[in-house]
């Protein structure tokens, strides 16, 4: 099983980009779990036909800790896609990060892993904020490896580089490894030499640039992914060519599907 958690600031596509990187694994035969870990709870939406699913959040406050089964909380998706989001708290009352926490852990009593046995898992995590439950992928033993999505903005790549100081903090305690930054193109000017330049200065690479295109909104506004909406289209190409280099990651960790 592999565990690769992707990070990056809140409105970058990195739960698009998550999502069509699921979709993409599962047609090569993969069974993918992805976690959401966005208060928003809105990371699995297109992989569900456009619906938000229950969050484990939600689930425990309305049955009680002791009352949520698996099936209450991990649904599928597109190509059998194993869908879960944490979910946040309350609004003004308590840490987004907890919630975080509280969901990992629900998981693992209730035997998720073992029940389901993915080959797979995506975490999709807001990095804003790369501390407490938001750093649980992190540290916490639970993702091997970490993509950072990021544009050519100043503030995309502010927190890109902050995310990746994170992880090299953690990467000699055996935690998950930086396995580089995925473009996901604003037609910034100079964008590409942008980022790859700022991915240089923090010691890593640019591993796969997503152009920006019209068919991902296409797509969502179906409730889709582009893989399962326009999977003929170059978008597609694009999001199929990320898998293949996440496999190529993983390669040491992953039997072929």
């Amino acid at each position: 099983m592999v565990k690769i958690a992707v990070y990056g600031k809140g409105g970058i596509g990195k739960s698009t980009t998550t999502s069509n990187l699921s979709a993409a694994l599962s047609m090569m035969g993969y069974r993918v779990m992805q976690i959401g870990c966005d208060p928003k709870s809105d990371s699995t939406k297109c992989l569900m036909n456009g619906v938000k699913i229950p969050t484990v959040l939600d689930q425990i406050r309305e049955k009680g800790p002791d009352g949520v089964e698996l099936e209450d909380i991990v649904f599928k998706g597109f190509n059998d896609i194993l869908c879960v989001e944490a979910g946040g708290p309350t609004p003004g009352i308590g840490c987004a990060g907890r919630g975080i926490i509280t969901a990992f852990e629900k998981l693992e009593e209730l035997g998720a892993y073992e029940a389901y046995q993915p080959d797979i898992i995506l975490y999709d995590v807001l990095g804003d904020v790369v501390c407490g439950g938001f750093a649980m992928p992190i540290r916490g033993g639970y993702a091997d490896h970490v993509l950072i999505v990021t544009s050519g903005e100043m503030m995309a790549l502010y927190a890109a580089s902050n995310i990746a100081s994170a992880v090299h903090n953690f990467d000699k305690r055996g935690y998950a490894q930086l396995a580089g930054l995925v473009l996901n193109s604003r037609n910034v000017e100079n964008e590409e030499a942008l980022v790859r330049k700022a991915a240089a200065e923090m010691g890593e690479e640019v591993i796969s640039i997503i152009p920006r295109d019209k068919a991902v909104q296409q797509a969502e506004s179906f409730g889709k992914t582009v893989i399962e909406a326009l999977p003929e289209s170059a978008m597609a190409q694009a999001y199929r060519a990320l898998a293949d280099k996440v496999l190529e990651v993983s390669r040491c960790e992953l039997l072929p599907a």
